[in-house]
């Protein structure tokens, strides 16, 4: 916990709450490839306050959806209190604020004094638009992006401008109405779905962004959020958006490091820098059948991704 008793915070003016945000000395997460991004709400005190101790790799302070317009400058104030008293999380964290010209940009000035790990911005469309944030934004806190509208689709590999967006966070549900699409779309045989999936990912993979998959609203349905983190999966993603602690389990769980998969990886780089030693660049091995380079980049590729050399 970060205070110990948050029952003042209920009822205290938003002018006692600036006084009492402190300069941040927080410790950092260090997480290259987060498997699990958790939303929080953050005019829920008993859930901000617990931030340090949470499970998932990435926790998301979202000033925009779940605020009412009359309540966000007392979720930033209050955001803001947490986290310039927050010592240490296991979690990166990331505050997600209001489109840049709805309130995020003041948003993101004040919160540069903050620190957080980075800043979240809604509704970016365009290149211009994450030129116009990184105009605001501190060089030392990191870049990520919604992806919520059609026009940031079609944008979406131009929009790692000066290479300074992380990541990218897929709106499904926004974005099937920004192009005029029913919700209910949203099924694991639909064909749409397979291509706005596969197009989000292989353009932020194209861009340098890190893509997280969309959240599933259906918050007590575990068995189907599951399901979505095993497609998504095969398709190539590494990290889902999550509502709440039950999520993040399953999400941690099924893009968890693969002891397989690196035990694979480490055998082929071996093996395969061995017999480059010899001027051999492609050769038949009893274990894994032909390895040439190709494979071992891939191997190489794996190994990265868990941070093993």
């Amino acid at each position: 916990m970060i205070f110990e008793d948050i029952t003042p915070f209920e009822t205290m003016s938003e002018e006692e709450i600036q006084k009492r945000i402190v300069t941040p000395k927080r410790q950092k997460a260090y997480i290259t490839h987060p498997r699990s991004a958790m939303m929080l709400n953050p005019l829920k005190l008993k859930h901000l306050n617990n931030i340090d101790n949470l499970d998932a790799d990435i926790v998301v302070i979202n000033l925009e959806d779940g605020v009412a317009p009359a309540m966000k400058k007392r979720a930033l104030l209050l955001t803001a209190l947490f986290l310039s008293h927050l010592k240490k999380s296991r979690s990166r964290i990331i505050v997600r604020v209001n489109p840049i010209d709805e309130g995020g940009a003041e948003e993101i000035a004040f919160l540069n004094n903050i620190k957080p790990d980075s800043i979240r911005v809604a509704k970016i469309r365009t290149p211009e638009d994450v030129a116009k944030v990184l105009e605001i934004l501190a060089e030392d806190i990191v870049l990520h992006i919604s992806v919520e509208t059609k026009e940031a689709l079609e944008n979406l590999s131009r929009l790692n401008v000066r290479q300074r967006v992380e990541c990218a966070s897929l709106g499904i549900m926004d974005m099937l109405n920004s192009l005029g699409l029913s919700q209910s779309l949203l099924a694991f045989d639909n064909p749409t779905i397979h291509h706005i999936l596969s197009r989000f990912l292989v353009d932020c993979r194209i861009a340098g962004m890190y893509p997280i998959g969309f959240t599933y609203q259906e918050y007590n349905d575990t068995k189907t959020f599951k399901e979505w983190c095993l497609f998504e999966k095969k398709t190539g993603y590494t990290a889902k958006s999550c509502l709440g602690p039950k999520q993040v389990a399953i999400a941690n769980e099924v893009f968890a490091t693969q002891t397989h998969e690196i035990e694979r990886a480490k055998y082929i780089k071996k093996r395969f820098e061995e017999m480059l030693a010899q001027n051999v660049t492609g050769f038949m091995d009893d274990t894994y059948g032909f390895i040439d380079e190709p494979i071992y980049k891939d191997a190489l590729l794996t190994l990265e991704k868990f941070s093993i050399k």
